[in-house]
């Protein structure tokens, strides 16, 4: 079977494409190149010019084809224009969901198919399986604290039907192991931690860099609607926040609500933060239909977060209403709610 593997240069996609190549698959690699490579701008440790030159040097090893895929102009489109606007508008964006699933995989499967391929692998932390009745299900990783199944729930049906994830199945240092096994020269390479295209974590000035318009300055304000202080945008915050305020109080404060109309950032008690619903839009449903009525699941709304139980319905518009059984502190706009049966991955969108 001839397999295209997404590489991003790392040790997890690598050992994808090696773990395919030792099956005895077809294999082509292909890497995206989402930065202008001129040397004129800061990387990341992710997605870089060393990155691009890893998998190329790890297809060589392997002895597969590789080839760079120039998707700049759609990463800017597609995942950083949104990166911007969501700040913008007071919410915090999930840049890594976005570039899977409108990236990733909607455009290499294209690409796969251009190459006489109808499958791509790549080194995600998540299971594949298949329901007696052909549904294809999403699964989570064996490995716990690795598991990325969070991230991709905007896959469809058609999508699942043509990925792989060969090392969804193994712990992290079972596939360094491998690696090192291969004699793979990134089998000791670091993980990415920080967000690809804001290298040095400072998200407010990445924003004020690429924004079009000037940020809505305000008012930080507590519950009863009194300004404790002025700020210079709510881009510089996010729900449940509770450092860098510039608040001299006598009880820690967290940022309770941030409202882009007026500009002001309400804070207040660490008890405050509790919701005991939310509301969704872009749901998608990966293993079955929209639930018209309550569906006992548990939500996973931030990537750390401990699932909680809770009932979901789909109502209009492609939303979706969550209430839990307990109330879950910081339940943030932007973020995805992911929902999952046991460790099936029923649905998933974007809290409002």
């Amino acid at each position: 079977m001839r397999v295209v593997v997404a590489m991003s240069g790392g040790v997890d996609s690598s050992v994808a494409a090696a773990l395919l190549s030792q099956q005895g698959h077809d294999v082509i690699g292909l890497s995206m190149q989402l930065y202008d490579q001129s040397g004129t701008q800061q990387f990341g440790s992710c997605c870089t010019l060393d990155d691009l030159h890893d998998a190329r040097r790890v297809a060589s090893a392997l002895g597969f084809p590789h080839y760079i895929l120039n998707l700049e102009q759609r990463f800017e489109e597609t995942v950083v224009s949104n990166f911007i606007r969501e700040y913008s508008a007071g919410r915090t964006p999930l840049p890594c969901a976005h570039c899977n699933s409108d990236l990733k995989f909607s455009t290499l499967l294209d690409r796969a198919r251009g190459f006489g391929a109808d499958i791509v692998a790549t080194g995600h932390y998540a299971r594949i399986d298949r329901a007696d009745d052909g549904t294809w299900l999403l699964k989570r990783s064996t490995d716990p604290d690795k598991d990325q199944s969070y991230f991709l729930f905007s896959l469809t049906q058609e999508q699942l039907a043509g990925a792989l994830f060969p090392v969804g199945a193994l712990s992290k240092p079972e596939v360094r192991a491998e690696a090192r096994r291969l004699g793979l020269a990134v089998a000791d390479k670091p993980d990415s931690q920080e967000i690809c295209f804001v290298p040095d974590g400072d998200y407010a000035e990445f924003v004020e860099r690429h924004a079009d318009v000037a940020q809505r300055a305000g008012a930080i304000v507590d519950q009863r609607g009194q300004t404790l202080r002025s700020h210079d945008g709510i881009h510089r915050f996010t729900v449940g926040q509770r450092k860098g305020l510039g608040l001299a109080t006598g009880t820690p404060l967290y940022v309770l609500r941030i409202d882009a109309e007026s500009g002001n950032v309400t804070v207040g008690p660490r008890d405050r933060l509790e919701r005991a619903a939310f509301m969704a839009s872009g749901v998608n449903w990966i293993s079955a239909p929209p639930p018209a009525t309550w569906l006992t699941t548990a939500a996973q709304i931030r990537h750390r977060h401990r699932p909680a139980l809770g009932r979901v319905r789909a109502i209009d518009d492609g939303r979706a209403e969550f209430e839990f059984i307990d109330p879950q502190p910081a339940v943030t706009p932007g973020q995805a709610a992911v929902f999952y049966d046991g460790d099936v991955v029923v649905g998933g969108g974007w809290i409002d």
